[in-house]
């Protein structure tokens, strides 16, 4: 499972992915002061031919493995380029089973709150992505 964050082949089928676009770059440098860049290419509207690029930085702070990954985070294309904290805690529950808990401050402004409903979306799309990834013959995800 934790693995799956810092490793660009596993990364790209999760990681920032949404129903309708591609990921076109992956690039992970898996240390603290290395970071990621995820470029996810989408449409501009359903059934509209044109495109554009999604750009997600990220800058690892702490990488404590496999129990823990703290990166600065950023999304270039929505034109901020504030960063913004992220914790992946995992806990092993068994051989085959992890809990995974992600916390994303958003800050305190009114951006953080205009954000907040799509961030929570975003991140529980990603993990729906990540256990199908990880766990193909399992059915029902509990988030």
């Amino acid at each position: 499972m934790f693995d799956a964050w810092l490793t660009p082949g596993q990364a790209a089928r999760f990681l920032f992915r949404t129903r309708t676009g591609n990921v076109m770059q992956c690039e992970i440098t898996p240390e603290v002061g290395g970071g990621f860049t995820v470029t996810d290419r989408r449409p501009t509207s359903d059934g509209d031919e044109s495109v554009f690029d999604v750009v997600h930085l990220g800058k690892y702070v702490e990488i404590d493995r496999p129990r823990r990954l703290v990166f600065d985070f950023s999304v270039l294309t929505f034109g901020s380029d504030d960063s913004t904290r992220v914790t992946v805690e995992v806990q092993p529950l068994g051989p085959m089973a992890s809990e995974l808990t992600i916390s994303h401050n958003l800050g305190h402004g009114n951006h953080a709150r205009q954000v907040e409903e799509t961030t929570r979306k975003g991140w529980d799309s990603m993990l729906n992505t990540l256990e199908r990834e990880l766990f193909p013959r399992r059915i029902g995800v509990q988030l």
